[in-house]
């Protein structure tokens, strides 16, 4: 190693030390903070609680600040004052390592700990609905192709866009910009859905200005974000059988009593079809452990062990309870063997 590179680690190990260092010791916090996704929350809450009751550590703190929220916190720096894990219901974004780099977070190890279906759902007092991708683009998105030309959409009603569909009014309650699973939303639905719409292509040339024109929500109502409680959404569609709500496959799991989600394409949501791949509004989920945060902040290391272990993220695992969808067994243990050596993600 040469001499830069020598005072190079030095000076980043004194800054780690001094991070940890002072009145803010990393004696002033004794249990793991995690922040991030609402749809993740109930899965490493769930953890969270397992893991504090075995005794040895105390249980976890765990926030739902959204994905986009999570990881700007997770990304702020290192020291006692920072997150040590950020839970994300979409992968991190080059952007927001270098952000995270840039800060000092310089070293991320990345779980996947398996897969989530977004379910449009509604009250279960509403005769049932298939819906499609292209469908529900058509009654979202800002502007829609009308006589040759991109106007404000003007569908105020499910049946304005198919007869056969309901003469509701158009209303969907979804996660804000900050949510992992608004990203989701608006590459599996906004922007699939929108391919499907050949007039859209013909009338916006530029593949850049395409995209962005088709990932525009309309905001005249017809979507109203619902901020990042997803069981806030839960009881607003149980008191509003006419609308419909975007969360992830646990939330309508957890509340198959009040609701059932529409079919997509002709593909009902289970988690059977999730795996299969034959639902197509699907999206793995992660956990991103902050490693310099290892060995300082007790139990993390034990916290991922029991996160990865089979009795919560097997066929059968507490988690599968929850309504996580599990992965194959052999790229579980893959996964597993990566996070528990915090092997540093590599985007």
């Amino acid at each position: 190693m040469n001499t830069r590179k020598l005072a190079l680690t030095a000076a980043a190990a004194v800054a780690l030390t001094a991070a940890f260092a002072g009145s803010a010791s990393a004696q002033s916090r004794d249990q793991i903070r995690a922040v991030g996704s609402s749809t993740v929350f109930p899965f490493t809450t769930a953890v969270a609680e397992a893991f504090g009751k075995g005794g040895k550590f105390k249980t976890p703190v765990v926030e739902s600040t959204g994905t986009g929220g999570g990881l700007k916190l997770f990304c702020a720096g290192v020291g006692p004052g920072h997150p040590d894990i950020a839970n994300a219901s979409r992968r991190i974004k080059k952007s927001e390592v270098e952000q995270c780099a840039a800060n000092g977070v310089t070293q991320i190890t990345e779980l996947k700990i398996g897969f989530d279906g977004i379910a449009l759902a509604y009250s279960k007092k509403a005769p049932e609905v298939a819906l499609g991708t292209e469908v529900l683009w058509k009654a979202l998105a800002k502007e829609v192709p009308v006589n040759g030309k991109m106007v404000a959409n003007p569908y105020k009603k499910w049946s304005d866009i198919d007869p056969k569909l309901p003469a509701n009014e158009i209303e969907v309650l979804g996660p804000p910009p900050t949510s992992g699973t608004r990203d989701s939303f608006n590459e599996l639905v906004m922007l699939e859905g929108c391919k499907k719409v050949a007039e859209v292509k013909a009338l916006v040339a530029d593949e850049k200005a395409r995209e962005k024109a088709c990932m525009a929500v309309r905001e005249d109502g017809g979507y109203i974000e619902a901020g990042e409680n997803d069981n806030l959404i839960v009881q607003k569609l149980t008191a509003n059988p006419s609308a419909f709500g975007v969360f992830g496959y646990s939330y309508l799991d957890q509340n198959r009593d009040k609701l059932q989600a529409a079919k997509m394409d002709g593909v009902t949501l289970t988690a059977e079809n999730v795996a299969s791949g034959k639902y197509e509004v699907a999206r793995a989920l992660y956990v991103y452990v902050k490693n310099a945060h290892v060995g300082v902040i007790p139990g993390i290391r034990e916290f991922i062990a029991e996160y990865t272990s089979e009795r919560a993220m097997g066929d059968e695992g507490y988690l599968a309870d929850k309504g996580l969808i599990p992965e194959p067994k052999d790229v579980r243990e893959s996964a597993r063997v990566s996070a528990v050596n915090l092997t540093p993600l590599q985007l």
